[in-house]
C-alpha cells in the first residue's frame, strides 16, 4: 500500500491527492517475510472448490475524502466484540490488496465497543501483558494493539479474528524500530481513512517467521505503563487476513470496477466480491494467471529496458509508481500531453503478459474536482507499483496462499 499526496506536486504547482504502499518489512506494497512452502503446480483436472450460497458481495467506492486523498477505495467494515451483538460498522476503510489484515483506527470505534486484547507472546511474558502490533508501509507506519472481534462483510464473518487497533491508548510509546520506519499513520489526518482492509495474498501479516522469532517491527510483548519487547506470534495471534479466516468463500477476493475517462471521475462504485470459483458470480472463466513468488508475493516487470523483480498489484496504492523518462512534477508525473506505456509482467512460472496502460498529466488531473483516475502514476526506482490505475475496467483476481482453486493453489493474480 503506497499513498502519495498531492502537496507532493512540489515544482509542479496544483492540488491534492494521495497515494498509500502496504505492507511490513518485506518492502512497500505487500510480502511476506515467510510464506509457506511452494504449492504444487495447477492440477491437471481441477480440484473440487467447496461452494457457497452465502451473500458475497461487497460494495466499494471511490469519493471525495475529508483529506482530499485521490485514487482511495474504500468500504465499510462491521467490527463486533466477539460472540456478542455488540458491533459498530466503520465507514472509509482502505480496501488493500497489497497488505493482509484488518487495522483500525482506535478514535473510530465507539468507546464503549470492548474488543478483548491478544497476550503478549514470546517476549517478557507474564501477567498484564499485551500484544503490540507494528504495520510498516510505503507511506509510513502504524502502531496499535492486537485485539479480536468478529468481522463481517456481506454475509461472510471472520470469527475472533485478530485485528491491529490503531494508537491503542493502552500501549506505551511506539517502538523506537517501529518509529523509525517512516512517517507515523495514527490519525485520521495521516492514514486519511479509519482503517486499512488487507485482503491480500496471505493469510496473516507476517506468516511462520513471526511464530519462530522475536523480529523488530513486526510484534512486541509490551507491559501496561512499561515497555514493549519485540517478541514472536503465533499464527493464530497475528494480524489476520479476513478473508482468509471466512468459513466460505475464503480461498481471495475479486476487485472489479468500472472503465473511467482519462480525465477522471468525481466518484466511481464497484464491488468487492469473496471467494475465487466458489459461486457463479465468482468463477476464473479466461482469466490470465500470474503467479507469485509464494514467499513475498512479487512478480516480475519490464518495460523500457529495465526489469523490476520487485512488482506486485496493489489496490492500496492511489497511483502506478515505476522508473521512466516521463516529465516530473514532485512526485508525480506530468507528460505535457499524456503517454501511453507499455510494460510486461512475468509470473513465478514463466507466463507472461504485455500490457499498455495511459499516465495523464498530475498536474491537470489532481487540479480537477475528480477523485478518481486510471491514469495518475510516479516514480519509484525500487518497484513496479500496479496500482490502483490498473483495476479500472478491469475484473482482478487476489488468490491467498495455499487455497485451492480451479487454477491451482495460491498465491496469485489473475485478470
Amino acid at each position: 500500500m503506497v499513498v502519495v499526496s498531492a502537496a507532493a506536486l512540489a515544482g509542479c504547482g496544483g492540488g491534492g491527492g494521495g497515494a498509500d504502499s502496504g505492507q511490513p518489512p518485506v518492502a512497500a506494497g505487500n510480502g511476506n517475510p515467510a510464506a509457506d512452502p511452494a504449492p504444487p503446480s495447477p492440477p491437471s483436472s481441477p480440484p473440487a472448490i467447496p461452494q457457497s450460497s452465502t451473500p458475497n458481495v461487497q460494495p466499494i467506492a471511490i469519493n471525495a475524502l475529508p483529506t482530499r486523498t485521490r485514487n482511495m477505495l474504500t468500504t465499510s467494515v462491521t467490527v463486533c466484540a466477539p460472540s456478542t451483538s455488540d458491533c459498530a460498522t466503520i465507514d472509509n476503510v482502505q480496501v488493500d490488496t497489497g497488505s493482509s489484515g484488518l487495522r483500525i483506527l482506535a478514535s473510530a470505534l465507539p468507546a464503549s465497543l470492548d474488543l478483548p486484547a491478544v497476550a503478549g507472546a514470546g517476549g517478557a511474558a507474564g501477567a498484564g501483558t499485551i500484544s503490540g502490533s507494528c504495520g510498516v508501509f510505503g507511506s509510513g507506519y502504524t502502531w496499535g494493539a492486537v485485539r479480536t472481534a468478529d468481522v463481517r462483510m456481506a454475509g461472510q464473518i471472520a470469527a475472533a479474528l485478530p485485528i491491529q487497533v490503531i494508537a491503542d491508548p493502552t500501549l506505551p510509546a511506539v517502538p523506537t524500530d517501529c518509529a523509525n520506519s517512516g512517517p507515523p499513520m495514527m490519525s485520521p489526518a495521516t492514514l486519511r481513512v479509519n482503517g486499512i482492509l488487507g485482503i491480500g495474498l496471505f493469510s496473516t501479516d507476517c506468516g511462520s517467521a513471526c511464530t519462530r522469532n522475536a523480529l523488530p517491527r513486526w510484534y512486541y510483548t509490551c507491559v501496561s505503563g512499561g515497555t514493549c519487547t519485540p517478541g514472536s506470534q503465533p499464527l493464530t495471534s497475528q494480524v489476520g487476513n479476513p478473508v482468509a479466516d471466512f468459513a466460505e468463500n475464503n480461498n481471495g477476493v475479486i476487485i472489479e470496477l468500472p472503465a473511467i475517462p482519462d480525465a477522471g471521475a468525481q466518484s466511481v462504485t464497484g464491488q468487492l466480491i469473496f471467494g475465487i470459483g466458489t459461486q457463479p458470480n465468482n468463477t476464473l472463466g479466461g482469466a490470465t494467471v500470474i503467479r507469485t513468488n509464494t514467499q513475498t508475493g512479487r512478480i516480475v516487470t519490464s518495460a523500457d529496458g529495465q526489469t523490476w523483480p520487485n512488482s506486485f498489484i496493489d489496490s492500496g496504492s492511489n497511483g502506478m509508481f515505476f522508473a521512466t523518462t516521463l516529465a516530473q512534477c514532485g512526485l508525480w508525473y506530468c507528460p505535457p500531453s499524456g503517454a501511453t506505456l507499455t510494460a510486461t509482467m512475468t509470473g513465478a512460472d514463466g507466463a507472461a503478459i504485455t500490457l499498455s496502460f495511459p499516465v495523464g498529466n498530475a498536474q491537470t488531473l489532481l487540479a480537477s474536482t475528480n477523485n478518481a483516475f486510471d491514469n495518475l502514476a510516479g516514480p519509484s526506482n525500487t518497484m513496479f507499483d500496479w496500482g490502483l490505475p490498473f483495476f479500472f475496467g478491469r475484473r482482478v483476481y487476489t488468490a491467498i496462499e495455499a487455497r485451492a482453486t480451479a487454477a491451482g493453489d495460491g498465491p496469485y493474480y489473475a485478470f
